[in-house]
């Protein structure tokens, strides 16, 4: 089958590691099924592969990508892939089993015509959502969906700001804070990006560190050491930044003496659960969104598409076609 790999790591030039190429066809295991992929979206976690980052040499070489929508061969169904692997006969929230692994970490990613999961992790793909904008939710709009609404703490009326509005993460934060009713702040470094921004659902959109015209009750952030202390200034007392990512790099000053005099909280947030990806196909449902799509490539021209995320030339998601 044809496949995207890393056949090497470089921390400094991730794509010199990449391959498109044949690889074996993967065969399930008991439990398991295979999916004959339509379609994958790129995540960072893509590029941290290709960098070497939570991957070890001896596992090489790796099919990258972590989420996809396609056809269940052993049922004939349309799916849509939820990629937290789990400890087999694990029964806690999906994201804290300490075995926990993603696709393309132990197991073979999903930027390939197949892919194998176990059969818990393949959900029905709804009708109403093309493979392309199904294959957007188990990574960016799930990880978006579980920082808004099971670890913000945040209630309809309240307001949030989301830093680097144009990644795949915040751009489903914005669409989906406000059609949740939540005041929705966001920031960009360009005004192109900014007006995609207002586009997508902020009611404002401001260059990255300017000052609001209020405090915000929750931050969403991603962006990490760049954002961080505009993140922590932004913040009513007793406010939340949940955290899910650190693009910028992981290192942000502490700010302690503002966390501790506003009583503010400092909470990370990874992936979702697989009812957490249920009740989100369910709010898509009920209230019209989709993932915003960027650009459409074939499987050839994947570089493309992880150059384009690792500049930051991108709004929304960058979905591969098989």
């Amino acid at each position: 089958m044809r496949a995207a790999y890393a056949e090497s790591f470089n921390p400094d030039q991730p794509l010199d590691g990449l391959v498109v190429g044949e690889r074996p066809d993967p065969e399930p295991p008991e439990g398991w099924t295979r999916v004959r992929v339509k379609a994958a979206s790129l995540n960072h976690h893509d590029l941290w592969t290709l960098r070497g980052v939570g991957i070890k040499a001896e596992q090489l070489p790796m099919i990258l990508g972590c989420d996809a929508a396609g056809i269940d061969e052993s049922t004939g169904e349309e799916v849509v892939v939820h990629a937290v692997i789990n400890t087999p006969g694990w029964t806690g929230d999906d994201t804290t089993d300490p075995g926990r692994t993603l696709l393309s970490e132990k197991h073979q990613g999903s930027l390939a015509e197949y892919v194998i999961v176990p059969k818990r992790n393949v959900l029905p793909k709804p009708a109403d959502l093309s493979f392309g904008e199904a294959a957007c939710l188990s990574t960016a709009w799930l990880t978006a969906y579980r920082m808004l609404f099971t670890k913000s703490g945040l209630k309809p009326g309240q307001s949030v700001l989301v830093q680097g509005a144009s990644g795949g993460v915040a751009t489903a934060c914005i669409a989906m804070a406000r059609a949740a009713g939540f005041t929705v702040y966001a920031t960009a470094r360009t005004e192109d990006k900014q007006a995609r921004a207002l586009e997508l659902g902020a009611h404002r959109a401001f260059a990255s560190g300017a000052r609001l015209p209020e405090k915000v009750d929750a931050v969403m952030e991603t962006v990490g050491e760049a954002t961080y202390s505009h993140s922590a200034r932004s913040l009513k007392p007793g406010g939340r930044i949940v955290i899910s990512g650190a693009t910028s790099g992981p290192n942000p000053p502490a700010d302690l003496n503002r966390f501790f005099f506003l009583q503010l909280e400092l909470v990370g947030s990874t992936m979702g659960t697989k009812t957490e990806l249920a009740q989100l196909i369910s709010f898509l449902h009920s209230t019209g969104l989709r993932p915003h799509i960027d650009r459409t490539l074939p499987l050839d021209r994947i570089g493309e598409g992880l150059e384009a995320m690792a500049s930051g030339d991108l709004v929304g998601k960058i979905v591969i076609e098989m």
